[in-house]
């Protein structure tokens, strides 16, 4: 990680002198997936070697959701859980540029001078193969290349990052993942266990009566990840890791209510009301089922519990990220 916590830039201009003149790493990077890393690594490597900042540029809202607000993007990683993956990876600030259709509008030429020479003094840009940017979007990485080359900044374009398969890691790919359950999928592509924030609220205290009681989050209910039962690791604001086995779903056996992530921790006693924790999800160990009464539901969560507690006492990080972020 970086010495200090990552610093959060809301529009470009905003960003503190201290930050300009580094090595800038363009994109969405929803998810900081693996193919997403091969591009921040290369980013990283270079502000490293130059002795300069290490910048991640992204936009908020997605593009997506500007130019089709009826169909927003299901969000792999919320800014705030994309930041903490940036920090792990050693980035030292994340621009979080607004995106509206003014912006849209920037002609290529304009974004380049605007954004990253203006605003940021990039000595070095970063961008995948298939980058764009600018108007109808107007530039691409060999455009940006010329650019640089007039505006005295080096550019560098990573090419296309296939899994072990042959096959393309995308955000889309690992949303159909997620949405089908396959969080191992999932973990494959992004090379670490997806993880979830959200603040702790109260609960109907179902599963207290149960004699397992539960931290419970609200997930923006955009079919992201499938209802089940998941075994996973909760991480406290101050770094604390608990393990423990979570139910996300609507109680079909109580009230098929609002959809919940529930989580209960092995070994836990205390109140965690009102904290902004961390869960990364590390297998999916069966689907939401309703159950005839509740002597039924118990025997099956006492066997989730056990076999969620087995899996986790032997899970070994997929990376160096994955490490950091979930051991």
């Amino acid at each position: 990680m970086t010495a200090e916590p990552i610093r959060r830039f809301g529009p470009a201009a905003s960003v503190a002198p201290h930050y300009r003149g580094g090595v800038v790493a363009i994109g969405n990077f929803d998810g900081i997936h693996r193919g997403h890393q091969a591009v921040l690594e290369a980013a990283k490597a270079l502000a490293a070697e130059k002795r300069v900042p290490a910048l991640c540029l992204t936009f908020e809202p997605h593009p997506r959701s500007v130019f089709q607000p009826d169909r927003p993007v299901p969000r792999l990683t919320p800014p705030p859980v994309k930041a903490r993956l940036l920090e792990a990876l050693g980035f030292d600030a994340v621009v979080e540029h607004p995106f509206d259709r003014a912006f849209a509008s920037l002609s290529a030429e304009d974004f380049v001078q605007e954004i990253l020479v203006d605003c940021l003094g990039a000595t070095h840009v970063v961008v995948g193969f298939d980058f764009q940017y600018g108007a109808r979007r107007g530039g691409n990485a060999q455009t940006l290349h010329a650019e640089g080359a007039r505006h005295g900044f080096g550019v560098t374009a990573i090419e296309a990052f296939a899994d072990e398969g042959g096959g393309p890691v995308s955000s889309s790919r690992i949303r159909e993942d997620l949405g089908r359950g396959d969080v191992a999928a999932a973990a494959a592509l992004l090379g670490y266990r997806w993880m979830v924030e959200a603040t702790v609220i109260g609960g109907q205290k179902l599963g207290r009566q149960l004699g397992y009681p539960t931290a419970n989050m609200a997930l923006p209910e955009n079919g992201l990840l499938a209802h089940g039962i998941y075994a996973v690791r909760f991480r406290r604001p101050g770094g604390d890791l608990l393990d423990g086995v979570a139910s996300y779903g609507r109680r079909p056996t109580f009230d098929n209510g609002a959809a919940l992530f529930e989580t209960y921790l092995f070994d836990f006693v205390g109140d965690l009301y009102g904290e902004t924790c961390d869960v990364s999800v590390f297998a999916r160990l069966r689907g939401e089922e309703k159950f005839d009464g509740v002597e039924a539901l118990i025997r099956q969560m006492d066997k989730d519990a056990a076999e969620a507690r087995a899996f986790l006492s032997g899970a070994a990080p997929l990376s160096p990220l994955d490490r950091l972020i979930a051991f």
